[in-house]
């Protein structure tokens, strides 16, 4: 796949381009649907297949510090597109200016002018331009006039609802990451870099962790949870903790995870976690030997929910999907 950051990277690249846009976040499997969507119909018609999305997210631009986090940030969301099969993943920065154009200058100038669009594939709820005017009747209007073709897509039904952003964010952040997998098509997962903690976990409780940096990450209810540690495509079992750890009187929000039967020094390396159920809630024991004693017992529990078939990376969701 092809990742550019402008039209210009691809000037003269593209003779015609079977072209969907959105922000994507999570990557989702409704998202996954559009993406699989595009890439049959350009294979169909000798097309290139395209997938357009933008950096920062808009709601960044547009709402400022009022902007929800977001279940993938832009590296996350790229290598999740790529597995999807597109030819070309074009990420167009998002500016207050660009949030202006009308859907007609959107269109002609990203679409038609810089990707010679001749299929356009959207969601069941997509709008583009100033003031969302950029709808699938507007659309299919100006496909006839600029000769592009366009299909909207029912939305994707899981558990009896929509499958959407939305619904993944609160699902994590009320702690529910086991119900997240059907929607994602995998688990929930947060990366970061390894960084340093405050070096208890080997001295004072015998279970060393990783501490991961968090910058604006979208973090389950805080609490102690069964994971996947991955590093370097390598799949681990862990058990993470979200919170404050008031055992010891913290104040800051950490995430920190033991990986077991693991002894590497991987300070400065990305690792990511993938959750897969939550354990318990966080709480201040009464003495270091009870706090000790208790994360034996979470990393006994979580060697046995990670064991079971369920629980692996690449299981299936078990998801009730339904088109209709």
């Amino acid at each position: 796949m092809i990742a550019a950051r402008n039209i210009d990277e691809l000037h003269d690249t593209i003779s015609g381009s079977c072209v969907t846009i959105g922000n994507f976040d999570g990557v989702h499997v409704g998202h996954q649907r559009l993406m699989a969507r595009t890439c049959a119909k350009a294979k169909k018609r000798g097309l290139v297949s395209v997938v357009v999305t933008f950096d920062p997210h808009p709601m960044t631009v547009l709402m400022g510090h009022k902007t929800p986090p977001f279940i993938t940030n832009t590296g996350q969301r790229l290598r999740l597109i790529e597995q999807q099969g597109p030819n070309v993943a074009l990420v167009l920065e998002f500016t207050r200016q660009m949030a202006a154009l009308e859907p007609e200058e959107f269109v002609r100038r990203y679409l038609v002018e810089g990707l010679n669009l001749k299929e356009l594939v959207i969601g069941y709820d997509y709008a583009m331009g100033k003031g969302r005017k950029g709808n699938y009747e507007l659309l299919c209007a100006l496909g006839k006039e600029m000769g592009f073709g366009v299909e909207r897509l029912d939305p994707v039904i899981v558990g009896g609802a929509v499958v959407s952003s939305t619904r993944i964010r609160d699902l994590v952040q009320s702690g529910n990451v086991w119900d997240t997998r059907p929607l994602l098509g995998r688990f929930f997962e947060v990366d970061g870099e390894v960084v340093d903690g405050m070096k208890r976990g080997a001295s004072r409780l015998g279970f060393p962790t990783a501490n991961l940096r968090l910058e604006g990450t979208l973090l389950p209810k805080p609490g102690v949870y069964a994971v996947w540690a991955e590093l370097d495509g390598e799949p681990l079992q862990a058990v993470a903790n979200v919170g404050h750890n008031p055992t010891f009187g913290d104040t800051g929000l950490t995430l920190e995870a033991h990986i077991m039967d693991f002894d590497r020094n991987i300070y400065g390396q990305r690792l990511s976690l993938q959750f897969v159920q939550r354990l318990r809630s966080e709480r201040k024991f009464d003495s270091i030997d009870e706090l000790k004693a208790r994360i034996g017992h979470d990393v006994r529990l979580a060697r046995m929910i990670l064991a079971t078939t369920d629980a692996q990376p690449g299981a299936e969701s078990g998801g009730d999907e339904d088109d209709d």
